[in-house]
């Protein structure tokens, strides 16, 4: 049906993404997905939806795990790149997330100090704690780390070309892929210029996926992503951009429990390696569930 094309990772939950050609698919995703949060000095998590600014921050961990690093896309030269020994042995904080109560690790001062001055707030990072046993609901329930619900957002080029060519009817610019903020990207086989047109996947087909394969891993569909206000912050400018493209959405992508919808999240039934290029095999289908489409 499709191809793997774009694998995301996002090291700070909030944070601008990497991108790699090869990702190990853990149980709760994509290896330090979500592994670090940055969270007001009560605890709460901080969210582009009030601190767009997080989008200009630009992690970098390392394999292991043991060395993160903080850059700034800010343009201004005020904040250099700051490099951490992360910390597992350090004190637990209470942390907040959508109104329940999990543990983080505090990773410092120094990281603190650098995130209040680049967010003009005081914050902390935590990162998830080797206990942390957090599952997300859904059809095929699964452990997450940070992230809002499930372990693994998925989004085809193609449900983007059409809410894109949506959008120019109504005289608004298209926009990049990394407004939705995916960890995998597919694009149909005729996207790389092979196979035949029978073989092209249609926009929003993640919808309808209920299992499915990719390298040796293995993926059961959970929900659909409902979308909020990230959407609307420009991921480059770290700052909000007018309505779109949630009053586009809403024309045609409700979801029959309510909210705008446009990809969808899936918890891992099998860890394995991703590797851009990887098919995507859809083993079971089912119905999308939408209002309207």
């Amino acid at each position: 049906m499709a191809d793997v094309v774009e694998l995301i990772c996002y090291p700070v939950k909030g944070c601008a993404g990497t991108s790699t050609n090869d990702a190990l698919l853990t149980p709760a995703g994509l290896a330090h997905d979500r592994s670090f949060m940055v969270i007001s000095e009560d605890g709460t998590f901080r969210t582009q939806r009030r601190q767009p600014r997080l989008a200009l921050i630009r992690p970098a961990i390392s394999t292991d795990g043991s060395r993160l690093t903080l850059d700034s896309a800010d343009g201004t030269g005020r904040f250099g790149a700051l490099r951490l020994d992360v910390t597992t042995s350090a004190p637990r904080r209470d942390v907040d997330l959508f109104g329940t109560p999990f543990q983080g690790i505090d990773q410092g001062d120094e990281a603190a100090t650098w995130l209040s001055e680049f967010l003009g707030t005081p914050s902390r990072l935590v990162r998830v704690p080797p206990e942390h046993d957090r599952i997300a609901d859904g059809l095929t329930p699964g452990p997450t780390g940070y992230a809002d619900s499930s372990a693994v957002h998925l989004l085809s080029r193609a449900s983007l070309a059409l809410l894109n060519q949506r959008m120019a009817e109504r005289g608004a610019p298209m926009l990049p892929m990394n407004r939705f903020r995916p960890n995998i990207v597919v694009d149909s086989h005729d996207g790389h210029g092979h196979g035949s047109g029978d073989r092209s996947a249609p926009p929003h087909a993640e919808d309808h996926a209920r299992r499915i394969t990719i390298g040796d891993a293995e993926l059961g569909f959970a929900k659909l992503a409902v979308r909020c206000a990230v959407t609307l912050v420009e991921q480059e400018a770290g700052a909000r951009r007018g309505p779109e493209p949630l009053r586009t959405l809403a024309s045609y992508r409700r979801a029959a429990g309510g909210g705008v919808v446009f990809g969808a999240k899936f918890s891992v039934i099998r860890p394995g390696k991703l590797s851009v290029g990887d098919e995507m095999v859809v083993r079971e289908w089912g119905d999308a569930g939408l209002r309207n489409s």
